[in-house]
This record gives C-alpha cells, sequence and structure tokens, in this order.
C-alpha cells in the first residue's frame, strides 16, 4: 500500500511539471489581478475554492476573491486607512512587505487579527516609489496563509517615477508577475511544509500565457513562495534591463540576461519587444545555472546533512517555462526607449556608523543529543528562535549601523528586516553584484557566507511593540528563524527625570558605565536596575555614602536600550531612565 502511494504521488509530480514546463498541456491565460486605489481600502480575506487542476476544486484563501490578492496602488505622501476583515474562521495578520511605518502598523505577529474582526491601520506613505507587497505574517502560521493564496502587490507611485515615462499602463504594458511554486498531495490539495513543491503558479495561472505590444513592456517580478529561487530570463538570451529592487528604482539601468530573486525579493525590469511583432518568447527559471545551495539550484547540503527528496524534486536544477509571452501590435502611446538615467541613489555613508551588529544563522538543537542537519534545520539566529514575548535587540532612534549576517548552515537564507531599507555593502568579503547595489529589504545570504548592509532607523519609535527581521524562507520563519528589535527613543524623558531628581547619572547615554552622583547625605540605600520589560539586572545595598562619592554601573555586557534604575532610600524613592548605546 505504502509503495502503491508513492508511485501515485511520483505519478502526480510527473504530471504537473509537465503541465508547467508546457508540454502536452492546454496553456492558461494569465490572470491580472484587479486593482484598488485611493486612500481608504476594504480588504476581505476570505476562504473558497480555486480550480487550479481541471475537474479539481482546491480550498483557498484570498482578499476580495477565492484566490491572490488585489493589487493596491497608492501614491507617496497618500494618507491610507486599511480595514483588514477576516472573514476566516482562524485568526491571521496582513503585513505590508517594505514599508515604513510604525511597528503597530506594520502587520507582523503582535498585530493578529481574530475570526471575524477588522484591524484598520492608518499611515501615511514614505516610500519613494517601487513594488512592494502585503501577506500574512502571523505565528507559526505565514506559510500556510500565504501558500493558500494570501498575497498581493502594492504598488507606490511618486513624482520622480512618474517625469520618467515608464511603462505605466496596469496589465498591458505594466505587468504584475506574483511567481509562487506550491505543493500537492496525492488529492491535489495545497501541501505545506512540504519540499515537493512541483507546481509553479504565475498570478495563480498554471502555464501562463499573455499578450504584449511590440514596445517596451515593464514586468514587475515578486518571488512569493515559501521556499523556491527563481533565476529569471528570456527564452531567446535577449538583454532585459533591471530598473528597481526591493525599495525602488536604481539609479542607471542594469543590462542582464538572467537575474536571482529568492523569496520576499521584487525586482522591476523594462524588455524592448519592438522589433518582436509577430513572435513569442517565454520568460523562464533558468534553475540549471543557480549556484548550489539555494533551494531550487541543482544541489543544496552536502553528505549527511541534505534536504529529504530534494533530488526527487523534478524542477530543482531544472530550466522551466513561467509565462509565454505573444507579441503583437504596439498600443496607442507606446514607450519605445529605455531610458539611461533613473533616479539618485545616494546610500547610508560607512562614516555615520554608530553601531555594529553581527547575526549568526545556525542550526539549533530542539532535543537533548539529537544532531540537526545543517540543509534542513531547525535554524535559529543568534543561538535562538523567536518567543513573542522577547525583544532580541534593541535599537536608538536614528541610529546609523552596520549588521552583517554569518550563514553557518548548508543552505541559503533570504533575510529580510521590517520597517527600513537597506544598502549591501559586502557579500563574502566583496563588492556585492549590481543587481543588489539599491534600496534593499531582502538579501539572499549564500551557505557559509556572509553579508554585510549599512542602514538607518528613522521616524517610529515605540517602547513595547517590537518590528522583526527573519529568515523568508516560511517554513524557516513558522519553525523559529526569527527575531524582534524595537526602536527607541534614547532621549525620550531623560530630562525629565534628571531635572526633578537629586541624582544624576552620567555619561547617559553611555556604551562601558553610567556613573551615579548625588545627595548620599551618609543614608543608606538600595539600587535596582531593570530593563524596559521590567526584567531586574541587578539589586545592591549601599552604606553610609558621602556626598562626593560617584557609584559606577557597568553596562557594557548589556543590550542597547532603555533601562530604569530605582533609587530607595529613608527619604523616598526616585528614578533615572539610564540608555545603553
Amino acid at each position: 500500500m505504502v509503495r502503491n502511494k508513492l508511485d501515485l504521488l511520483k505519478t502526480m509530480l510527473a504530471v504537473i511539471v509537465l503541465s508547467t514546463t508546457g508540454i502536452g498541456f492546454a496553456q492558461n491565460a494569465l490572470y491580472i489581478p484587479p486593482t484598488l486605489s485611493g486612500t481608504t481600502f476594504n480588504l476581505i480575506v476570505q476562504s473558497g475554492t480555486t480550480q487550479l487542476y481541471p475537474g479539481n476544486p482546491t480550498p483557498t484563501y484570498g482578499i476580495n476573491g477565492s484566490f491572490l490578492s488585489p493589487t493596491i496602488i497608492v501614491n507617496k505622501n497618500d494618507i491610507v486607512t486599511l480595514n483588514v476583515i477576516n472573514n476566516l474562521t482562524v485568526a491571521t495578520t496582513m503585513h505590508w512587505h517594505g514599508l515604513h511605518v510604525a511597528p503597530e502598523n506594520d502587520g507582523g505577529p503582535h498585530q493578529s487579527i481574530s475570526a471575524g474582526s477588522t484591524w484598520s491601520p492608518s499611515f501615511e506613505i514614505l516610500n519613494n516609489a517601487g513594488t512592494f507587497w502585503y501577506h500574512p505574517h502571523g505565528e507559526g502560521k505565514t506559510e500556510l496563509h500565504v501558500g493558500k493564496g494570501l498575497a498581493g502587490l502594492f504598488i507606490i507611485h511618486d513624482p520622480a517615477e512618474l517625469a520618467l515615462g515608464l511603462p505605466q499602463i496596469y496589465g498591458v504594458d505594466d505587468i504584475p508577475l506574483i511567481v509562487q511554486s506550491k505543493a500537492f498531495d496525492v488529492l491535489q490539495q495545497i501541501a505545506i511544509a512540504d519540499h515537493m513543491d512541483t507546481a509553479v503558479f504565475v498570478n495563480g495561472t498554471l502555464n501562463a500565457t499573455h499578450n504584449l505590444p511590440s514596445q517596451v513592456v515593464r514586468l514587475r517580478l515578486l518571488n512569493g513562495s515559501s521556499m523556491r529561487s527563481f533565476y529569471f530570463g528570456f527564452s531567446n538570451n535577449m538583454t532585459f534591463y533591471q530598473i528597481a529592487t526591493d525599495g525602488g528604482l536604481v539609479e542607471t539601468p542594469n543590462a542582464l540576461t538572467r537575474l536571482l530573486i529568492a523569496p520576499g525579493e521584487r525586482s522591476e525590469i523594462l524588455v524592448d519587444l519592438s522589433s518582436m511583432n509577430g513572435q513569442s518568447v517565454n520568460l523562464m527559471s533558468y534553475a540549471s545555472e543557480m549556484p548550489d545551495g539555494i533551494f531550487g539550484s541543482p544541489s543544496v547540503g552536502s553528505g549527511a546533512d541534505t534536504m529529504d527528496m530534494y533530488m526527487d524534486n523534478f524542477l530543482n536544477g531544472a530550466d522551466f517555462n513561467l509565462v509565454e509571452f505573444t507579441i503583437g501590435a504596439q498600443t496607442g502611446s507606446p514607450i519605445t526607449t529605455i531610458p539611461s538615467t533613473l533616479v539618485p541613489y545616494v546610500p547610508f555613508n560607512i562614516a555615520d556608523v554608530d553601531v555594529n551588529r553581527t547575526l549568526v544563522f545556525d542550526t539549533i538543537t530542539l532535543v537533548p543529543g539529537d544532531t540537526p542537519n545543517r540543509a534542513e534545520g531547525p535554524f535559529g539566529i543568534n543561538n535562538t528562535t523567536f518567543n513573542m514575548d522577547s525583544i532580541n535587540i534593541h535599537v536608538p532612534l536614528n541610529s546609523t549601523e552596520i549588521w552583517t549576517l554569518k550563514n553557518n548552515t548548508l543552505i541559503a537564507h533570504p533575510f529580510h528586516i521590517h520597517d527600513i531599507q537597506f544598502n549591501v555593502i559586502e557579500k563574502n568579503g566583496t563588492t556585492p553584484p549590481v543587481t543588489e547595489q539599491g534600496w534593499k529589504d531582502v538579501v539572499l545570504v549564500m551557505p557559509e557566507d556572509s553579508v554585510k548592509f549599512i542602514t538607518k532607523f528613522t521616524t517610529f519609535t515605540d517602547e513595547m511593540v517590537p518590528y522583526m527581521y527573519h529568515c523568508h524562507l516560511l517554513h524557516h520563519e513558522d519553525d523559529g528563524m526569527m527575531g524582534s528589535f524595537l526602536v527607541y527613543d534614547p532621549f525620550a524623558g531623560i530630562n525629565e527625570v534628571t531635572e526633578t531628581s537629586t541624582f544624576v547619572a552620567f555619561p547617559n547615554p553611555s556604551s562601558d558605565e553610567w556613573n551615579i552622583t548625588g545627595k548620599w547625605d551618609n543614608s543608606d540605600f538600595s539600587m535596582e536596575l531593570t530593563d524596559a520589560q521590567g526584567k531586574r539586572i541587578l539589586n545592591r545595598d549601599y552604606s553610609n555614602l558621602s556626598s562626593d562619592e560617584s557609584i559606577s554601573i557597568s553596562n557594557s555586557t548589556l543590550h542597547s536600550g532603555v533601562y530604569f534604575l530605582t533609587i530607595i532610600s529613608e527619604k523616598g524613592t526616585q528614578q533615572l531612565q539610564l540608555v545603553r548605546k
């Protein structure tokens, strides 16, 4: 019986692979998600069924429909309200991936939307023009909800972009392409946490085809997969031009024939079809050319540390079609040239760096005696896994920082950080490829490799609500390869506390020690130091202190953040707010 089930599974996988490569199967018109514009958006999260395979309705999730989500289109500086109405029978969230918003509006696991309720964040659009996206980000549920269909584009325009004369007729010469691989069980239902993701959909369409005009066309590429990376190129190997990375436009178009996009990443490309009227060309993924170690490449791991059934997945290391484009007549007002310049790119200055941090990706031993698989995990960051009640990093407002990401595993991890955009400054000790020299919020860290990026944490602070950072392989994220960071204002309340206190702390902020002075009056004192969550750091008693004495409290081993020093004497209690830089 087991053997029969295995044979059935392999037969089904072979059928799905043939359908994704276009061999012997009818093509399907590419679905173009509808658009929503304005400043108030009603997003109804709902369940339904979708005919992903003939004669077999598949249970799916969607927004304002049974599968996928509409494309939201806004302008920079719009003030928007997004009413997320959860009509599922389970809780979900909605994260605005890549957007610079306050933590309470970010839509991470701390902003859960219970079944039957509505979440209505309102915020100003502060990002420059670019292609962003939105998807659920619930604790341990991201892969399930995204895999079942909850993913949509979030397009921002601004005056600088509009002045360039780029293609922008949605669905005609400005085409959204949400590329996702999915796994299915023997009943052709979407499977979760399954490396056998042998069906590839573009905008929810299997074996898609679409008509394009013979002119310059803009393709907005999103890798919305749970695990798989794609190595984009065209079947005729023609040159295309990358004009935007995750966070917006680059300075000059990058001429390419291949473009690697990992889960969570976006890229905009221009392709000149002016001389191709009457022809057809396929957008493809050339996984056979992808470097080993990336999920979807010819090989991941080595020796005993390999992924189970990896080589049984027909897509791994294979080249396959994504969309067939048929080229027809031009539109009435065609774009026929590729601009030579786009918008100025001014990265953060390394000379301004305040803090350096290091995050290490490694396996985690959950059960004593177990030996984790360095290709399959389980994985953690800095030897820990996600905990809803913990803050892993405290970041001062306006801090310019370099983060070093070290990957000690045998699989590439796409690292995503919420709230901010960053500049990649180094990959494995060398200058990053031109395709990653722009504004980014996801970066792929290769096995046994390292990445450095520089960023600045601006605008928003919160003493309680954190942002997230995590691997965007959704199975890894759900298993705990995620952390949280709190952005705080290091000067909030300091003057008010010290001006009304008979005690003073200096230097404050400090990265070495605080010195406490005041009117001790030969009295007995006790001091208690706590962090922002109320956890006690130290508790000391003092006797017969003279007025000119200073008490030193080392903070060199503490995390950056806000701390509170409570001083108790027979004359009363006073509190100082201390900041560890």
